[in-house]
């Protein structure tokens, strides 16, 4: 559940992004978020 609620984030900050360095920020901070969650996880 926590996993869609994330990808869901991610999909709507890199809707908002106007520049494609700005969706490669957004889809790097949502790389680190789920990497942070799975560690956790375990």
């Amino acid at each position: 559940m926590t996993r869609i609620f994330l990808a869901i984030a991610v999909l709507f900050a890199a809707a908002g992004c106007n520049t494609v360095e700005g969706l490669g920020k957004d889809i790097k901070k949502g790389g680190e978020v789920i990497e942070d969650t799975a560690k956790k996880a375990k």
